[in-house]
């Protein structure tokens, strides 16, 4: 286990003055999504997972499951925050762990919960996301009761998913998440399906993965980068090396996916750097400068920043609010909070100058930490981002180039 690195403390954004923010005219956005660890376990034990195999343990001293009291605090809070700003819409995303160990009793009653204490003028939106193995026709018919959308974690075929996604026991989990997968995309249950996350591995042949997956026939596929930072580099990529195994990885994919006569699926980086690259604002934290309006609560009832950080260091993601006693919109005025909603100025220097800022955006914020600096570096994956990107550019403005001559000539 690593401990937070002794200077931590000071590292950027720990000392960004968010007095100074607000005098310079900097407003906060409020919170969208509010992703609840309903459970703090597991039943895989992936060999990447960033909850249980990387830098912070917290997950330890965490309840295994959410209570009724919490639940009903984090209600009230959510509640408040979007009565005090006037929110249309938010999401909320049962996540864990393993969300399906909280059982159908505790997923209800949070769903429930939530719902009823929301004011009427602000609509409500469930998202859970699984690994699959627990998904049966109990959860699918709370779920179509409940209206809650789910989406799945497989990594591609049988042999490609069970190399990292297996049991404590080293048994691989593909058949009973395919079968989970079945049940959920079966007519009864389609329209519950949101979509499929797969973490990228260059061991795994990328356009079979991509058909693999494609085989759900899922209304959109996330790629994930494998979680790692400048000192826990992600598997085959060198910090400083300009090779580009994930651009290289992710192009292939993209070949296939937009040479395809008609639109398969969505797949949501591709399509958000199509979207950056035509001006129009990113709606994930991956990529690009918009805001991060997303917020974690842990078993326990306290507020934290996203997960995925748990992948730099200890504490990580840790703040001292508590849904107890701290309302959202004090979480908005942290440093390290406030560092993922203030676009180019969280930028390091040499992405700053960089011509792709404004679609890159520096890459996911949690692969910029490196120890002494924190946060204020560019991503460990720059040159794969480069290289995505830049494919992706070509390649679009090839194909309206082409279809500008074609409308010439008609």
């Amino acid at each position: 286990m690593s401990a937070a690195p002794a200077g931590a403390a000071t590292e950027w954004p720990a000392d960004l003055d968010v007095q100074a923010l607000l005098e310079s005219g900097w407003r906060p956005t409020p919170f969208h999504q509010f992703v609840l660890k309903i459970h703090s376990r597991c039943n895989l034990a992936c060999d990447y997972c960033y909850m249980y195999e990387m830098a912070d343990q917290g997950w330890r001293r965490q309840p295994r499951r959410m209570t009724r009291a919490t639940i009903d605090r984090v209600a009230g809070r959510i509640a408040e925050h979007a009565r005090t700003n006037r929110l249309p819409r938010v999401e909320v995303i049962l996540h864990g762990g393993e969300p399906l160990l909280a059982g159908p009793d505790r997923i209800r009653y949070a769903v429930e919960t939530i719902r009823s204490t929301v004011d009427a003028e602000t609509s409500v939106a469930f998202y859970l996301q699984t690994n699959g193995v627990l998904l049966d026709s109990m959860f699918l018919r709370l779920f179509d009761e409940l209206n809650v959308h789910v989406s799945v974690s497989v990594d591609g075929d049988a042999e490609g998913h069970d190399r990292h996604r297996r049991r404590a026991d080293g048994r691989g989990s593909h058949a009973q998440v395919t079968a989970g997968l079945r049940r959920l995309t079966a007519p009864a249950h389609r329209h519950l399906f949101s979509g499929l996350l797969c973490t990228v591995d260059l061991a795994n042949d990328p356009v079979a993965t991509y058909e693999a997956l494609l085989a759900h026939r899922p209304p959109a596929i996330d790629f994930l980068l494998p979680h790692g930072n400048w000192d826990t580099p992600p598997p085959g990529r060198t910090p400083g090396s300009p090779d580009t195994p994930y651009g290289d990885w992710l192009a292939a994919v993209f070949d296939r996916w937009y040479g395809a006569p008609v639109q398969e699926t969505r797949v949501r980086l591709f399509t958000e750097i199509i979207r950056l690259l035509l001006g129009r604002p990113s709606r994930s934290e991956s990529i690009g400068l918009s805001p991060v309006v997303v917020t974690v609560v842990e078993t326990n009832g306290g507020i934290e920043q996203i997960d995925t950080l748990k992948s730099a260091y200890e504490g990580a993601t840790a703040t001292s609010l508590h849904v107890s006693t701290d309302s959202f919109d004090s979480a908005l005025l942290l440093p390290r909070i406030a560092a993922r909603q203030i676009g180019h100025r969280a930028l390091a220097a040499e992405c700053r100058a960089c011509p792709l800022r404004k679609v890159c955006g520096g890459g996911l914020y949690t692969h910029r930490y490196r120890s002494g600096s924190g946060f204020a570096n560019a991503s460990v994956y720059c040159p794969d981002l480069i290289r995505i990107i830049t494919h992706i550019h070509r390649t679009v403005a090839e194909d309206l180039a082409a279809l500008k001559h074609t409308s010439r000539e008609s």
